[in-house]
């Protein structure tokens, strides 16, 4: 149902993870969950249900929007075995899965309902590794690739050089060439030998500075494409599996990643996944399929109206219009004299008139 999902031919699919602030106990999916972005007065390991989600990313009237395709909640080793109780799915106590084994299941079942479509995950540090370009890269094939970032510390390795067919001396061919360093030695070496591209990064299109190089990566196996991105005193590295990407290309994915945050802001106050107090384990996830169904509901919306949603609350530096202004507009046609032409009211109540005042009086 979601029109032209592919961006350049390839589908572009966000992937983190996001925590759920709950109080109370007996609450499926909660545990002490550790918060990287908890403030001052905030708590490092806050009561939370911790949610690892995909999310389609394409272009809506001209912005970029997270369109969320699916979830697994992550549930600790540890917490499982203590509480049983709050860890059981229709009677059955939860398997144990790692972030990068939910991750991959998820993807590899997006792909199977594309035959032939590439699809080119967008990710942060932590889930750009082995763990998970390996399981979905065997599965889905050569048409599966990865863009996310470079820790500083990687070593990274030239392109072996290619052996001649005549030639006669012994052993396998070599898989990596010389060691270039760390990614932060490269990134010192190269500086001098950026460009200038234009690229359409946050809302605007923007003069980046970067340099890229193919180089081979020991802990993916495979070469891959590197692209730094300087600023006035500091740099950014990414890198991509899929080799025929642009400098351009990869510096506005990587950016419209952050939708998927953004998307998860969305999730949680804009349609209340947040101020939910079910408990059981099916409730649970019933209302977090609803809540991610409505915020993809939403976008799809959005993309198939002819006009441009108009912003509502100006702000400085910002035309493209929000999250709120799309639901505005599905509010607004659903109470119009309208609506009522395509969806009819029954002809016979569902419910009786007297026991409806009754529960208003009581209400």
């Amino acid at each position: 149902m979601i029109p032209s999902p592919t961006t350049d031919g390839r589908l572009l699919i966000g992937l983190d993870d996001f925590i759920n602030l709950k109080v109370g106990q007996h609450i499926f999916g909660c545990a002490s969950i550790f918060d990287h972005a908890a403030k001052a007065n905030q708590s490092r390991y806050p009561w939370a249900q911790n949610v690892v989600s995909i999310g389609l990313l394409k272009q809506v009237k001209g912005r970029w929007a997270c369109l969320f395709l699916g979830f697994r909640f992550y549930l600790p080793r540890h917490m499982i075995a203590e509480q049983k109780e709050t860890a059981k799915i229709k009677g059955q106590v939860a398997p144990f899965q790692s972030k990068l084994t939910q991750a991959a299941e998820m993807l590899i079942a997006v792909a199977g309902h594309f035959a032939s479509t590439p699809m080119l995950a967008v990710t942060d540090s932590w889930f750009g590794n082995q763990g998970l370009w390996k399981p979905v890269r065997q599965t889905v094939g050569e048409r599966f690739h990865l863009l996310s970032r470079l820790r500083s510390n990687q070593v990274l390795y030239a392109l072996p050089d290619a052996r001649p067919a005549d030639a006669k001396t012994r052993g396998r061919p070599r898989k990596y060439g010389q060691r270039l360093g760390t990614v932060t030695d490269r990134a010192h070496a190269l500086r001098q030998q950026t460009a200038a591209y234009q690229v359409n990064l946050y809302g605007k299109v923007r003069e980046v500075l970067a340099v890229e190089k193919t180089v081979m990566l020991k802990t993916l196996k495979c070469p891959i494409k590197v692209v730094w991105v300087f600023r006035k005193t500091q740099w950014v590295a990414l890198f991509t599996t899929d080799l025929d990407l642009s400098v351009t290309q990869v510096i506005e994915y990587y950016g419209a990643r952050w939708k998927i945050e953004s998307g998860f802001k969305e999730l949680k106050q804009d349609i209340g996944s947040q101020k939910c107090q079910s408990r059981n384990a099916q409730a649970v996830i019933n209302h977090l399929h609803f809540c991610m169904m409505a915020t993809t509901v939403t976008w799809m919306y959005a993309d198939r109206i002819k006009a441009d949603p108009q912003r509502r609350h100006k702000v400085k530096g910002r035309t493209s219009f929000a999250f709120s202004d799309v639901r505005r507009l599905i509010a607004e046609a659903s109470l119009s004299e309208d609506f009522d032409r395509l969806c009819h009211k029954p002809t016979n109540p569902m419910k009786n008139s007297l026991v409806a005042v009754l529960l208003r009086m009581v209400a």
